[in-house]
């Protein structure tokens, strides 16, 4: 639990980015005595962070890279609403990274990765419960349950199947359809044929809002917020200085949970990262008189429709397009075209939609980096959760804060080191310096 004793401080931390898992790791340094400063070029919560489905996704335990993947990426990528786009115009600029991508499908590399994301899935529900009752935050985190679809009747074996695979990894699913789905969720009714329940699934009420509660907090226990750019780190004698357009700032450590952005920053330390920044689109409807009951993922459309606070969020789309693309419209015409076959009251004409478009950061293996810099300790890392950036944000916040502080930690950190130079096989997945 947090002490408010001033006197009781470690010494002076920038936690460089201020999304979800920046703002718990912020959060998670005052709980530990520090002094602590998010800084950030944009508010808090406006990254990546601002516009996930709410949903805490613990069942998507396999790596984006699996031979399964690889076999069905090219008929993912014609298809005009596939899930899968990569604009022409990037390709060159991406192949490397395709390449590593590729090689991360290899059996004995997707296994271990695997095997290190459900250990972080497994432990991301009690570290959220632990992160917002001590911001007496606790009405954030529903027990929603989640509802996997298909439409097509000749694929139930492909759900009885899931359900086996998942049950081998102690997630439980429930085979439901005719009446009892319809009951369930009465806005799909005669849409699909069979859906997979997983009760013991998590969302949160809505990721802005649950973004603004933490930085609240935060800032009422005396955190401090600097809204710059970081253009460089630069590690000096046990300290590190940011530097930004206007000004150097020093602090004793410092950690990145810049998303997206870390690529750049670990380049001024002499760091090369394979970070890709994968584009995600979605739409946020008004529509009151239209209910859902729990987050929705269609197991053939490849999306997900939850229920929030500001209204109904349609996400889907994998578009590796780096930072710099702008949005593409057909990518949010998509969108529409697939909640409206599986909802058909959302083809009202009338309703209000807003379209959003956001970066996540995915390295090739789909791990994290939870590290230190291997020649500057002063300096750590928290970034690269991919599509899973809520669901292991306050996990990931526990990890790296207790490697600054030099205490145990009950999750394996080697998996996600940076330096997973070879196959993540034998040199493990949350470091740094072996890409």
């Amino acid at each position: 639990m947090y002490s408010p004793d001033a006197n009781n401080t470690t010494g002076s931390v920038a936690v460089v980015g201020a999304g979800v898992v920046g703002l718990c790791t912020a959060l998670e340094a005052q709980r530990n005595g520090y002094q602590v400063t998010l800084i950030d070029r944009d508010a808090p919560g406006l990254g990546a962070s601002f516009g996930n489905a709410g949903y805490l996704a613990t069942e998507l335990i396999d790596p984006l890279s699996t031979g399964k993947t690889l076999l069905s990426a090219l008929s993912m990528w014609l298809n005009p609403h596939g899930p899968l786009a990569l604009p022409l115009s990037y390709i060159h600029r991406i192949l490397p990274w395709l390449l590593r991508f590729v090689f991360a499908a290899y059996p004995k590399v997707a296994d271990h990765g695997r095997r290190t994301i459900h250990q972080l899935n497994q432990a991301s529900v009690p570290a959220w419960r632990r992160c917002l009752k001590d911001i007496e935050a606790d009405g954030q985190l529903i027990q929603s349950g989640y509802l996997l679809v298909w439409e097509s009747a000749d694929k139930l074996e492909d759900a009885r199947q899931h359900a086996r695979y998942l049950r081998e990894w102690g997630i439980t699913t429930r085979l439901i359809r005719g009446e009892e789905l319809a009951e369930m969720e009465p806005e799909l009714a005669g849409r699909v044929s069979h859906a997979l329940y997983f009760p013991e699934a998590y969302q949160v009420r809505d990721p802005y809002q649950l973004c603004m509660q933490l930085f609240s907090a935060f800032q009422a226990r005396g955190g401090q917020f600097v809204q710059q750019s970081v253009n460089a780190l630069l590690p000096i004698e046990n300290a590190v200085r940011l530097q930004t357009p206007s000004t150097a700032l020093r602090f004793d450590q410092a950690i990145v949970c810049a998303g997206a952005w870390s690529k750049q920053l670990l380049q001024s330390t002499g760091l090369e990262v394979p970070l890709e920044a994968e584009r995600g689109y979605h739409l946020t409807i008004k529509a009151q008189h239209i209910k859902l009951n729990r987050p929705i993922g269609s197991a053939e459309r490849r999306f997900v429709m939850s229920p929030l606070d500001s209204g109904i969020r349609v996400v889907g789309m994998t578009e590796l397009g780096g930072l710099k693309l702008k949005p593409i419209k057909r990518r949010f015409d998509s969108l529409r075209y697939h909640c409206r076959k599986l909802i058909t009251s959302l083809n009202d004409p009338s309703l209000e939609i807003s379209e959003w478009m956001g970066h996540r950061p995915t390295l090739p293996d789909s791990l994290p980096v939870i590290d230190r810099h291997p020649d500057y300790p002063q300096l750590l890392f928290a970034f690269g959760n991919q599509h899973l950036g809520l669901t292991q944000a306050a996990i990931s916040a526990e990890m790296v804060v207790n490697l600054m502080a030099g205490e145990p930690s009950a999750n394996d950190l080697e998996p996600s080191a940076n330096d997973r130079k070879q196959s993540a096989i034998d040199r493990g997945p949350f470091r740094v310096d072996r890409f």
